[in-house]
């Protein structure tokens, strides 16, 4: 995102945007890759909600908190172009707050890895992971990524 400093990202943490919602899709090679034909937009808030669940200590990746958002909703999938953009809000909104922050930086992209569209990017979040006891490590060569190491044995189950 950019000039973050000028917006107002929990003015769009509360915007709703006619969610939550459903779509049914009728591309086939979408549906085979998904799953099913059932999609399911949840609301901004509903993502800053499941964020502040996690515990200190524990992470969780944006796939999982799709899953139990189309879980939750009896869908097939959970949208993930506009998971990732409002994972990001929750961020930024948090970022923007005095109080009743989100632990945003204990949500990881797919695999584990760092989100470096969070506020202060790798850098920022890797060191709170890492106070939090978790080992981040480099991955690449050119196209360096950075991984919470063995991210599955903290991660948080969604009830």
């Amino acid at each position: 995102m950019a000039n973050e400093d000028k917006k107002d990202f929990n003015a769009m943490l509360m915007d709703g945007k006619d969610m939550p919602k459903f779509q049914i899709i009728t591309d086939e090679k979408s549906i085979k890759k998904y799953g099913g034909d059932k999609m399911y937009f949840a609301p901004p808030i509903d993502y800053d909600k499941v964020m502040k669940k996690i515990p200190y200590g524990k992470v969780i990746t944006v796939g999982k908190i799709r899953e139990y958002f189309a879980e939750l909703s009896s869908a097939d999938f959970t949208e993930p172009i506009t998971a990732g953009i409002f994972v990001s809000i929750v961020a930024w909104a948090s970022y923007q707050r005095t109080e009743d922050k989100t632990p945003y930086w204990r949500t990881l992209k797919a695999n584990g890895e760092l989100n470096a569209k969070y506020p202060g990017g790798i850098e920022a979040q890797k060191k709170m992971l890492e106070t939090e006891g978790h080992t981040v490590v480099q991955k690449g060569r050119t196209n360096i990524k950075y991984y919470v190491k063995d991210y599955e044995k903290a991660l948080f189950t969604l009830k």
